[in-house]
C-alpha cells in the first residue's frame, strides 16, 4: 500500500483544481507554458553547493548544474519533460539538482524547440546536437548518462536510436521518468488509468502529440520509440507510476527491450502518479526512486525485488 504521505500528496494533487481554473485539452498552449514557469517556482531552491553556469551550444540555451563533490569524468546529459510544447531550463533546474546532488555528477540541461512552432525533428536534431557538443568537447560516450522525465523520456530514447542507428558513440546507460514512448497513445492504460490519472488532464496527451507530430505518423519510431527496433541500446532504468495514463508506455517499452536483449530494469511506483521520482524527498516511495536513480547513474546495477 502507498505510504501516508504519498496519499496525502496525490490527494492535494487531484483536488488542485478547487483553487484554480484545470487546465485541460481546450487550453492554449502559451498557458500551459505560463503554468509550467510559475509551478517552477514551487520546486523550490537549489541544494547547498550546487553552481548554475549557462551555455550556448549552437544557439540553444543550456546550462551546467554543478555540484561542489561532483565527480570527474562522468556527465549527467538531461532531456527535460514538457508534453514538447512546454518547459525549458528554468523550468527543471530544481529537479535536475536533485540528480546531480544523490549522484554527485555535473549535469548538462538543455533547452530544445518546442512545438508546435517547431515540430519534430527539431527536438530530436537538438537533442543530438547537445549530446554532439559534449563528445566535442572531449568527453566520450562512456562518460555520459542520459536522463529524461516524460516526453524528455521518450526523446532521450528517440535520441538514443537515432544514434544506434548512425554508428555513433553511444552514452553509458540511461535513466527515464515516466518516458511517452508511444504518441499515438494507444496503449490499454490510455484508458484504463484516465479515472486515476492524477496529473494529465483529459485528451491532453492527443494534442501535445498532434502539435510535435506535426504531419508525421507518430508510428515513426524517432517519434515513437516504443514502435522502433530497439536492439543495441545501452541499459536503461524505468521508473514509472502504476496509476498514470503512461503505464503502458513504459511496460511495453521495457517488454519489448528486454526481447531485443536489452538491459532495462522497470519499476512501477503502485499507486503513485506520473514522474514521481522527481518528488523526492517529499515521501518515502519518490526518495526510493530517486536513490536508485542516482545509483544507477554512478554506475550501479538495480537489485532485483
Amino acid at each position: 500500500m502507498p505510504s501516508l504521505r504519498s496519499r496525502l500528496f496525490l490527494f492535494a494533487l487531484k483536488h488542485r483544481h478547487l483553487l484554480r481554473r484545470p487546465l485541460d485539452h481546450t487550453t492554449p498552449i502559451t498557458e500551459w507554458r505560463r503554468r509550467v514557469e510559475k509551478g517552477a517556482r514551487l520546486l523550490g531552491r537549489l541544494p547547498d553547493g550546487v553552481t548554475v553556469e549557462p551555455v550556448s551550444i549552437g544557439g540553444l540555451a543550456a546550462e551546467w548544474i554543478r555540484p561542489a563533490d561532483a565527480e570527474p569524468g562522468r556527465i549527467l546529459l538531461y532531456f527535460h519533460g514538457g508534453g514538447y510544447v512546454m518547459g525549458d531550463c528554468p523550468s527543471h533546474r530544481a529537479i535536475v539538482a536533485k540528480f546531480a546532488t544523490g549522484s554527485r555528477t555535473a549535469a548538462l540541461l538543455f533547452g530544445y524547440r518546442l512545438a508546435p512552432e517547431h515540430p519534430f525533428p527539431a527536438a530530436l536534431e537538438d537533442a543530438l546536437a547537445a549530446y554532439g557538443w559534449l563528445l566535442a568537447q572531449g568527453h566520450a560516450g562512456d562518460d555520459v548518462v542520459f536522463m529524461g522525465d516524460s516526453a524528455g523520456g521518450g526523446l532521450s530514447l528517440a535520441t538514443l536510436l537515432a544514434l544506434r542507428d548512425r554508428g555513433g558513440p553511444m552514452p553509458a546507460r540511461a535513466v527515464t521518468l515516466s518516458p511517452w514512448t508511444d504518441l499515438t497513445c494507444g496503449g490499454a492504460s490510455y484508458t484504463a488509468n484516465l479515472g486515476v490519472e492524477a496529473l494529465a488532464p483529459r485528451d491532453c496527451w492527443l494534442v501535445f502529440s498532434a502539435h510535435y507530430a506535426g504531419g508525421v505518423d507518430a508510428v515513426h519510431p524517432l517519434i515513437s520509440p516504443l514502435h522502433g527496433r530497439l536492439e543495441g541500446l545501452p541499459p536503461v532504468l524505468i521508473h514509472v507510476g502504476g496509476n498514470e495514463v503512461l503505464l503502458d508506455d513504459s511496460r511495453v517499452f521495457a517488454q519489448r527491450a528486454e526481447a531485443a536483449g536489452v538491459d532495462v530494469t522497470l519499476r512501477v511506483g503502485k499507486g503513485l502518479f506520473h514522474c514521481y521520482p522527481a518528488c523526492a524527498p517529499l515521501f518515502p516511495e519518490a526518495e526510493a526512486a530517486w536513490a536508485e536513480c542516482c545509483d544507477f547513474i554512478c554506475g550501479a546495477t538495480p537489485r532485483r525485488r
